[in-house]
């Protein structure tokens, strides 16, 4: 049974100071107390409190360790996202310590949604996705300046698709006179130098995908179709991972995909997904929701129906616990994936080859006798070709599909 917290703390963060809102639960005493900003003097602080203690202060700039660093010393620390956090329409005054005296208040009354708290490894690797997104965007944007230039001086490539190989030797071989060479050239510098950055980031993802605590599930992930590593390791860092949410209904909630409601009396009205941050939602929530489109549009065929249920060992061994995933492998290079489609279709050709008119399948151990208006097989005639009998050479000696013409 979880005993009875005798301090409740409430801590507005900043980088200089912090500010601390505490109230003890046998006298409803409240006291304020200015802090500097360093971790270890609040920690050390919290730690002097009559326990138990439960503190709780607002998702920043600062970060996590604070709560980390509390809870290695047996301390509750809470972080609160700020959208969570009730204020009234009314309310035009905030200062540091009106905002701990109304975290305070807030958390003894239990009106408050706590955020999850990554470790450090799952932070760093959560930045690192945060950042090739961040690059993604920086690449985007210089792109469209360099187009747009492009384009109000009448260039317009018109030989295939953009940014590709023959696309840059094409830009290489534009010039300009004046200033406008010095910024044509500022442009394409800027959009090679980001391309790189990204490309380097991309390898180190990579590498550092199958030894991270998300490596099972992004392998899982990228079974899907229009799924691989950034989008599956997005997912897995943005959302802390999923066994955090016991039902789909929070996930969705913690996505924002969940429709919106108005409904008053006998009037329901559904409308658009919400996008809008439910408590205990970061802002990471918005990062992963447009994964799931962007996923879903790379590869718009829709998956086959699903079939009958299969036998009961099938259903028993979807009960069992999953296999850990292979290791993450770079996917294969377009002249693999042709070689071996060309095989495969040399394979069922040879598989369709006719042996006397007749499918190999269909054949039998014992030659086959010559019947009346069946063909004779190469057996039987080595020196010339075998005659087909009318309806069997088209379909390997097979009765003609009905409604189709006999030849």
């Amino acid at each position: 049974m979880a005993k009875k917290v005798r301090s409740w703390a409430g801590l507005d963060v900043h980088s200089a100071k912090v500010v601390a809102c505490v109230v003890d639960a046998e006298s409803g005493e409240m006291s304020v107390h200015r802090l500097p900003g360093d971790t270890a003097k609040v920690v050390a602080f919290c730690a002097g409190l009559p326990g138990p203690t439960r503190v709780a202060y607002e998702a920043g700039p600062t970060g996590f360790g604070l709560a980390r660093t509390g809870r290695r010393r047996g301390i509750d620390v809470r972080v609160v996202a700020p959208g969570s956090i009730p204020k009234g329409p009314g309310d035009r005054v905030k200062t540091d310590s009106r905002d701990a005296v109304r975290l305070v208040r807030l958390l003894a009354a239990g009106e408050l949604t706590f955020a999850f708290v990554p470790t450090e490894e799952d932070e760093s690797f959560r930045d690192l996705i945060r950042c090739i997104e961040d690059l993604r965007g920086d690449l985007m944007r210089a792109r469209h300046r360099l187009s747009k230039f492009l384009l109000r001086r009448g260039h317009r490539y018109q030989d295939g698709g953009a940014w590709t190989p023959r696309h840059s030797r094409w830009l290489r071989s534009l010039s300009f006179d004046g200033s406008a060479q010095a910024t044509f050239a500022d442009y394409c510098a800027s959009v090679e130098l980001l391309a790189g950055r990204r490309a380097t980031l991309l390898v180190t993802l990579e590498q550092t995908a199958p030894g991270c605590s998300h490596a099972q599930t992004i392998g899982r992930l990228r079974c899907f179709r229009g799924i691989e590593t950034l989008t599956a390791a997005g997912l897995c860092a943005e959302t802390g991972g999923f066994e955090r949410f016991p039902r789909p209904t929070l996930l969705s909630g913690f996505l924002g995909i969940v429709p919106s409601e108005r409904t008053s009396d006998q009037k329901r009205r559904q409308g658009a997904i919400t996008r809008a941050r439910l408590p205990a939602r970061p802002p990471a929530a918005g990062r992963s929701r447009p994964a799931l489109p962007q996923a879903a549009s790379d590869h718009p065929h829709p998956h086959p129906p699903p079939g009958r249920p299969g036998p009961a060992s099938d259903r028993d061994r979807l009960a069992r616990p999953a296999t850990p995933a292979p290791a993450l492998a770079a996917p294969p290079r377009r002249a693999a994936k042709a070689r071996r489609r060309g095989r495969d279709r040399r394979r069922a050709r040879a598989r369709r080859i006719p042996l006397g008119g007749r499918h190999p399948r269909c054949l039998t151990a014992a030659p086959p006798t010559t019947a009346p208006g069946r063909c004779r097989g190469a057996h039987e005639h080595p020196g010339r070709p075998s005659t087909v009998a009318r309806g069997s050479r088209v379909h390997y000696g097979q009765p003609a599909p009905a409604g189709r013409a006999r030849i």
